[in-house]
């Protein structure tokens, strides 16, 4: 027999749903339809209990609308159970087991957006934009993002065999990997000559104080010969905000580094750079691309938008949007989309990204050409953007630039590995340790 929700019931969650008070015929007409679907769920919900081939789990059934409802939102809105809370946990503190990727979802299909620093996928080499199509030769095509999670978890020490589709290769590759204790080590840096270059491959709770660790044994490893600094953000998929204010502002002495704006006009947090700025103003140039994205588009956008740095590199992914981590029970939440973050001269980079200030193609990567660019206008339901013009430092006047003509042979015979990161580097060498370019000095109009 069939048990339904009373009136009463149904009531209350329309009038939740609605959330205005009755009074006009447009608000009892709102709330009538709010009924009539809310009716509709629960009748396919019984229906499907009573009637499917086989015996359905009413957690499993409800889980399933829940998760519908977030994903007809947008790519980032989730629901999370314990598991995911304890996952996310991990991830945000820096360790967790596996083998170090970062991956989504498209049409089924399981995406790499990004491997991390120094972890089994990584060394193996792994890259951003492959599919992996088979888990120790069992298909995982259709399987949800965090069923495909678990079963490339384990204990570490234990193997697991990765079949991947990369674009632009005619078969499939085999990868057999090991599985790590990932300790996530957010930030590398090392002296190239007289520049000092930071690599932060994600956004955790140590982020802020590694780079400010990074700055001050640079500073005192080179000394006056210091000219300056390269911010390596490439591949790096995001992470938490409080920790890209962080870095931002340890490269800023006075400024605003990001707003970000909710529902309602009401709804605007703002945050700022204190003094002083960590480098003492050395040149700066950020190194990003398409794996760039959230907390290093936020950090990206206000070092260019301020005129603080030079960006270069590729356009990045274009995740301009925040979410809130909602408590809903002891053990479970809510990641919802609850606001949008705007640079400091009010451009919103959701779809658009960051546009470098300097376009510079990866010339190392071999199979740059082939490989399809993913970004967040490439999504399913992605919000869409506040356009704006675009507002570069130096415009790009079309003609074909001869410094980008070199083969990845040809680079590799010359001993550089990473075009953009030694085309970065030169910028900075080239600088000298006491100049300082105009533009740097002032916020930008």
């Amino acid at each position: 027999m069939s048990h339904r929700p009373s009136a009463a019931v149904l009531a209350a969650l329309g009038a939740l749903l609605v959330g205005v008070p009755l009074g006009s015929a447009v608000e009892a007409s709102r709330q009538n339809e709010t009924y009539r679907q809310l009716d509709a769920l629960i009748e396919v919900f019984l229906k499907v209990r009573e009637n499917y081939v086989e015996p359905v789990d009413d957690a499993k059934l409800i889980q399933g609308a829940i998760d519908g409802m977030l994903a007809s939102l947008d790519p980032h809105s989730t629901y999370l159970d314990a598991r995911d809370s304890q996952q996310m946990r991990s991830q945000t503190e820096g360790e967790y087991g596996g083998l170090g990727l970062t991956v989504t979802t498209e049409d089924g299909a399981v995406k790499v957006v990004a491997p991390t620093d120094d972890t089994p996928a990584a060394r193996a080499g792994i890259r951003a934009g492959d599919f992996i199509t088979h888990l120790d030769g069992e298909l995982i095509f259709g399987l949800s993002i965090d069923e495909a999670v678990d079963r490339m978890r384990g204990r570490p020490g234990t193997s697991i065999r990765l079949t991947v589709v990369r674009p632009g290769q005619p078969k499939p590759l085999e990868f057999s990997l090991t599985r790590e204790v990932i300790r996530l080590k957010p930030v590398r840096h090392e002296l190239r000559g007289d520049v000092g270059v930071i690599r932060i491959s994600s956004f955790n709770r140590q982020t802020g104080d590694a780079v400010r660790a990074a700055i001050a044994q640079l500073d005192r490893q080179a000394g006056p010969r210091l000219k300056g600094f390269v911010l390596d953000l490439r591949s790096n998929p995001g992470g938490l905000l409080d920790q890209a204010v962080e870095v931002a502002d340890a490269f800023m002495a006075r400024g605003e580094i990001v707003s970000q704006r909710g529902r309602t006009k009401e709804s605007i947090e703002r945050y700022f750079a204190r003094e002083p700025d960590l480098t003492g103003g050395r040149p700066l140039v950020v190194l990003v691309d398409e794996g760039s994205a959230s907390a290093a588009e936020i950090v990206a956008g206000a070092l260019q938008d301020s005129r603080r740095a030079l960006v270069v590199g590729t356009r990045t992914f274009g995740k301009g949007s925040v979410q809130t981590l909602i408590p809903l029970s002891a053990e479970t939440g809510l990641r919802l989309t609850t606001a949008r973050y705007y640079t400091p001269s009010g451009r919103s980079v959701q779809e658009e990204g960051i546009e470098p200030d300097i376009v510079v193609p990866q010339l190392s990567d071999t199979g740059r050409i082939e490989r399809p660019r993913v970004r967040e206008a490439d999504l399913r339901n992605h919000l869409v953007a506040e356009r704006k013009a675009d507002d570069r430092l130096i415009e790009d006047d079309g003609k074909p630039d001869p410094r980008f003509k070199a083969t990845p042979e040809e680079l590799k015979a010359q001993g550089i590995t990473d075009f953009q990161l030694d085309y970065a580097v030169r910028i900075l060498s080239r600088l000298g340790g006491e100049v300082r370019l105009a533009a740097w000095d002032g916020a930008r109009d």
